[in-house]
């Protein structure tokens, strides 16, 4: 069984006739995607071929019927992109910020704050005072009055029972224990 189609004479004319306004007018409903409105205008002239009835029609022009197919097309596009999720390249993946893994992070924290515990409250201020607060040496003394020498000797005495106490934190100890020393060293010349 066949299906009646338009002549392809006939359809090369209604091109020529009315594919400019039909082709402007989807690119208004497109937005100004090219790409897109030239998409419905070859489904619209398609759906012409399919539709040879369309030319009997009463009326003088067939462009009324052009613009009504082309923009319930239209409307069904936009539709059917709004139902489905936006695509996205590999690129655009591959330029998103990794997220960080927090639960390291919590771990970390939970590690330190058991093993800060565990110090002597003089040892305890020292750190909170330095590292938590952000304080100089020469601040934290006088916050805690105390001489800043007895700050810097609790700080590297502290940083030196966090490096044993901390599991696995050793290098990253030592660094903060050279650094808080250097720190130290800094703040009181």
């Amino acid at each position: 069984m066949t299906t009646a189609t338009t002549d392809e004479r006939d359809l090369a004319q209604l091109q020529r006739e009315h594919g400019p306004a039909l082709f402007h007018f989807l690119l208004g409903l497109t937005f100004g995607d090219r790409q897109r409105a030239e998409d419905l205008l070859q489904e619209t002239l398609v759906r012409a071929w399919q539709h040879p009835e369309a030319f009997d029609a009463p009326y003088d022009s067939m462009r009324p019927w052009l613009f009504t197919v082309a923009r319930r097309l239209a409307i069904d596009a936009r539709r059917s992109r709004q139902a489905r999720p936006t695509e996205v390249s590999d690129a655009v993946l591959e330029s998103a910020p990794a997220q960080d893994d927090t639960a390291d992070s919590a771990v970390h924290a939970l590690d330190v704050r058991e093993a800060v515990s565990t110090l002597s409250p003089e040892h305890r201020a020292v750190l909170v005072q330095i590292y938590f607060r952000g304080l100089s040496v020469g601040e934290t003394a006088q916050a805690l009055g105390i001489p800043a020498g007895t700050v810097k000797s609790r700080s590297y005495y502290a940083l030196r029972m966090l490096s044993r106490n901390l599991p696995g934190y050793s290098s990253r100890s030592s660094t903060l224990s050279c650094a808080s020393r250097d720190t130290a060293s800094a703040t009181s010349t």
